[in-house]
């Protein structure tokens, strides 16, 4: 197996209000130091819609604009050894401190998952009656092949949890 691959930090500061968790980032967004950064992801194209937000490539602005509408991103898992990017090809994951950043921010109202991965490990880690809701997202990784309006709608859930 091939070296260990680790996650960004999380982005979050004391305005968040809602928690967006991954699984860990991609080849692609590893190489450029930047969450969701491969072009055929949906998550940016999806957060600009329900943010009605102009969609943009700067990632700057990307972060810019999650901040303005109180969402923090982070991944469930700290560093794992993994070939490619399929979270099917994980091996000896080690977990963030999701319950211990949530403690330091108490703002969060609600976590949600981009993808079964991630939502199986945040229930393994903070157990299914965790004090938080926590939702299941559809994927917006091009492997799962749901439509991305179909993507869009059930992304809308975050909008119950902003100011």
């Amino acid at each position: 197996m091939q070296n260990r691959i680790s996650s960004f930090p999380p982005l979050i500061d004391d305005q968040s209000e809602i928690l967006i968790l991954g699984s860990i980032p991609g080849v692609r967004s590893l190489e450029k130091q930047q969450y969701y950064a491969h072009p055929q992801n949906k998550f940016w194209r999806i957060i600009s819609e329900l943010l009605n937000e102009e969609f943009t490539e700067d990632y700057g602005e990307r972060i810019r604009i999650l901040k303005k509408h109180h969402i923090a991103l982070w991944d469930v898992i700290d560093s794992c050894e993994r070939k490619g990017s399929l979270d099917s090809e994980i091996k000896n994951e080690e977990a963030n401190q999701i319950a211990e950043l949530l403690e330091e921010h108490p703002n969060i109202k609600a976590i949600f998952c981009n993808g079964g991965k991630s939502y199986k490990n945040l229930q393994k880690l903070l157990g299914k009656n965790y004090r938080l809701p926590m939702f299941l997202l559809p994927s917006t990784s091009p492997l799962h092949t749901v439509s991305f309006e179909k993507k869009l709608e059930e992304w809308k859930k975050i909008l119950d949890f902003l100011s």
